[in-house]
């Protein structure tokens, strides 16, 4: 019998939202570069190794690159780029960046990890949340996990738990069950996309850490700008 605790055995994958349009930014937010010369996607999957889980790159077809630094040595934490749900991408045409929605990027996920041939830890029935993280936010992946794990308290009804502030909650910075799957599937084939009218019967909503702010919600160069002189040195 598995006994499942608050660890990372609970964590059974982390995707990676980077194929926004990022008409503000100015440039694809996964590309932009950090004081320390690294590059924003690249800092998300070096933390995300961390946590030695499969990790999903949602960028729309895109193909951003990744430093093969950034999981050296992690076996635990192969790296794949995956397609949205639903998407027939044409290289050659960008209006694909201009559609869809992170819906279909979490449901790509979730259907790889819950799939036939699912990337889960498959001798581990404690692997059933994935990790959102988009890609206009600072926030590490394992302090992210660390955070949000501790509302892990079954029994629940509770299948989405994400960050909010004083205002607003923060849907892709959060956890989904993996047995939403063919609820989230349901929803937007029936032609739906928008994250808070799903999520809101399930969702479970865990306070911002005052420090993380300013590290996330980064549209312009301006608060990109704030947001990296907010990360600690």
């Amino acid at each position: 019998m598995t006994t499942c605790s608050n660890n990372s055995d609970n964590l059974a994958g982390i995707v990676i939202l980077a194929g926004g349009a990022s008409k503000r930014m100015g440039t694809p937010k996964a590309t932009l570069t950090l004081p320390t010369g690294e590059q924003l996607l690249d800092y998300h999957v070096r933390h995300a190794s961390e946590l030695q889980v499969p990790i999903l790159i949602a960028d729309n077809g895109r193909g951003f690159h990744v430093d093969s630094d950034a999981t050296l040595n992690k076996p635990s934490s192969p790296v794949m780029h995956i397609a949205d749900y639903g998407s027939n991408f044409d290289a050659d045409n960008d209006e694909q960046i201009h559609t869809g929605g992170a819906l279909i990027a979490i449901e790509a996920a979730l259907k790889i990890l819950t799939g036939s041939n699912n990337l889960a830890t498959t001798n581990n029935q404690c692997a059933s949340w994935l990790l959102v993280i988009s890609c206009d936010s600072l926030i590490p992946a394992t302090d992210l996990w660390q955070k949000l794990q501790h509302s892990i308290i079954p029994p629940t009804d509770k299948r989405v738990i994400c960050l909010k502030d004083n205002s607003h909650l923060y849907p892709l910075l959060g956890l989904y069950h993996l047995d939403i799957e063919p609820d989230l599937k349901a929803y937007i084939d029936s032609g739906q996309r928008r994250v808070i009218p799903f999520i809101q019967p399930m969702v479970k909503a865990v306070p911002f850490t005052q420090d993380w702010q300013h590290l996330t919600n980064f549209n312009t160069p301006e608060d990109f700008k704030q947001a990296c002189a907010t990360l600690p040195k």
